[in-house]
């Protein structure tokens, strides 16, 4: 249900490919030669960036941090518009159309990099959620993934961020000096709801970091741990008194940054027509649950019909917390029985990997999600999905929504396999190149899939599963025009949203919140992208189908698909149209 998750909160970076077999030396050639090029990008993300370059693969940062000192939006700015410009000049002369594209896919990525700085700088206090930025940093370096003479470099880089290392002033320091800058300015401050939920889930992000340096045994903690809770409480009391007051109780955003959000996460189509759609498919959707839910009140002989009462009496039914990463284990097993016989992808050999979510985890990323895998240099790192069961806050909120039986159907498909785990593993193991592994994401095409993948799985569910299925695909469908809408005055409230969650899409109170937090403050745009995409995947195989009539192959088609990575839906679709000529 959520975007693949980030290790920090920093900066996004972007990932996606464009795959060739092994066993094409031309397309190798081409590869290695785009790679290059990428190199330009990945040294600019390494030098200003480098617990996220090193979260992506590329090798000896894991003891570096990101600049944080005055003027480091500039500087990266300017670093980037070298690169740009280094790229702009090799794409001039450069004859092959492949590597050519890969050029364009930099250049784009390099140009959506400046735009999107520059304009946050002109128009937003600078705020950061800095227990929320040193649990990510933390958790993407003391994993069991991670290698085991990795994971000190956790303490070096915890010593930097608290500036018990010299070079740099504390991120602390650094993080207020800036916000209290932007305040004075007068530029936008943040939302108080986004302000409100940072001091609220802070606290287990911070016990989070305690826990995973004891977990994995890291030697010589102490002192820096006990400076990290001086540090971090006074930052939050720096946030009570002084952003707080000043926090903004309209969450809307200005309509040109709004705009470039849904640019960056791939929606090329403007928000009243994306609504316009998804709310005639919402009043559709709504019809095929009504026709379920009857069937199966029938089935089992319950009074009310209403598919809003049906859902509701099949959440009664509630998994123990302790059985439910069994059940799901068990359920994507009956799902790969599923995929191979029907024939719909190739699967990995390997196992999926599946398990629950911390309380720290649940605070930093709410919803269900995939953690990728690491996409430079793997070594047989995997993705994961990973399962909240409550989210913490002022008071720990409890999810009804996954822990029950016909739910574990669609959210399998989403965020293990034929989903998000499939997805990921294919940019991994399939081989492409470095600008489409890591600078062509884009959420309409990942977020599409999973949505997809879900779809494509419904017809081989039980009934109960395919009620929630369209129950999810419902819930997508109401993004689609929740989250547009609420930057429209007067259109929405966060409160009649989570109302209208609640009532219609039945989603429980801790999913309806955290569902509103993600239109108003946590990735505002981002939650049209399933809706978008899952919709422009559809027209691509209905094309593909079209083109190849009796000889067309879904399994085939799906395959290629998954080997383009996460192109954006145009350059998907001709890649895809080319491919089955």
């Amino acid at each position: 249900m959520a975007a693949p998750a980030a290790p920090a909160a920093l900066p996004a970076a972007r990932a996606t490919p464009t795959p060739a077999p092994p066993t094409a030396p031309a397309k190798l050639d081409w590869i290695a030669r785009s790679n290059q090029n990428a190199q330009l990008l990945l040294q600019v993300q390494a030098q200003f960036q480098p617990e996220r370059a090193a979260f992506a693969g590329i090798a000896g940062l894991d003891e570096q941090i990101s600049d944080f000192a005055p003027g480091h939006d500039q500087r990266l700015r300017d670093a980037t518009a070298r690169a740009q410009a280094e790229l702009e000049a090799r794409l001039a002369v450069e004859k092959d159309p492949l590597v050519a594209q890969d050029l364009e896919i930099l250049i784009t990525a390099a140009k959506r990099q400046i735009q999107g700085s520059e304009l946050s700088e002109k128009l937003q206090v600078p705020y950061y959620s800095v227990p929320q930025l040193v649990f990510g940093s933390m958790r993407s370096l003391l994993d069991p993934q991670i290698a085991p003479e990795r994971r000190p470099a956790a303490l070096v880089r915890l010593r930097k961020y608290l500036g018990m290392d010299g070079g740099q002033a504390s991120v602390v320091q650094l993080a207020e000096a800036e916000t209290r800058e932007g305040l004075k300015k007068g530029l936008l401050p943040p939302a108080r709801i986004e302000v409100e939920n940072d001091l609220d889930t802070s606290a287990p992000m911070i016990a989070g970091v305690d826990k995973l340096f004891q977990q994995f045994n890291i030697t010589g903690g102490d002192e820096v741990l006990a400076e990290m809770h001086k540090q971090l409480d006074a930052y939050l009391a720096f946030v009570r008194k002084e952003v707080l007051p000043k926090a903004r109780t309209d969450f809307r955003l200005p309509p040109e940054l709004y705009a470039f959000n849904l640019v960056e996460f791939g929606v090329d189509i403007a928000p009243d027509e994306l609504a316009r759609r998804a709310h005639k498919a919402f009043g559709e959707i709504q019809a095929e649950m009504q026709t379920i839910a009857t069937q199966i009140a029938k089935q089992r002989g319950w009074k009310k019909s209403d598919y809003r009462d049906v859902i509701k009496q099949l959440k009664k039914t509630q998994i123990p917390d302790d059985q439910v990463l069994a059940f799901y284990q068990q359920r994507l097993a009956q799902i790969e029985d599923i995929i191979r016989a029907q024939h719909l992808v190739t699967l990995p050999t390997r196992p999926a990997r599946i398990r629950l979510g911390t309380p720290a985890e649940n605070a930093q990323q709410p919803a269900p999600h995939m953690i990728p895998p690491r996409l430079i240099g793997n070594t047989g790192e995997q993705g994961e999905f990973v399962l909240p069961l409550s989210v913490p806050g002022k008071s720990t909120q409890k999810y009804d929504d996954f822990n029950f039986d016909a739910a574990a159907w669609t959210l399998t498909a989403h965020e293990a396999r034929p989903g998000h785990e499939l997805q990921f593993s294919r940019l991994v193991e399939t081989g492409v190149s470095l600008a489409r592994a890591i600078f062509a994401f884009n959420s309409v095409n990942a977020e599409g899939w999973g949505l997809y993948a879900e779809a494509v799985l419904l017809p081989y569910m039980p009934l109960d599963g395919q009620l929630i299925s369209l129950q999810f695909r419902l819930h997508r469908a109401a993004r689609a025009f929740l989250d547009p809408e609420l930057q429209i005055p007067g259109k929405w409230t966060p409160a009649k949203a989570r109302a209208f969650l609640q009532n219609e899409v039945v989603l429980s109170p801790a999913a309806a919140t955290a569902e509103v937090d993600r239109y108003t403050f946590r990735a505002p745009g981002q939650a049209t992208s399933y809706f978008y995409g899952y919709t422009r995947l559809l027209e691509l195989r209905d094309a593909a189908r079209q083109q190849l009539g009796d000889r067309f192959d879904l399994q085939k088609f799906h395959d290629l698909y998954l080997s383009q990575g996460l192109l954006p839906p145009d350059l998907m679709r001709k890649a895809v149209l080319a491919g089955l000529r």
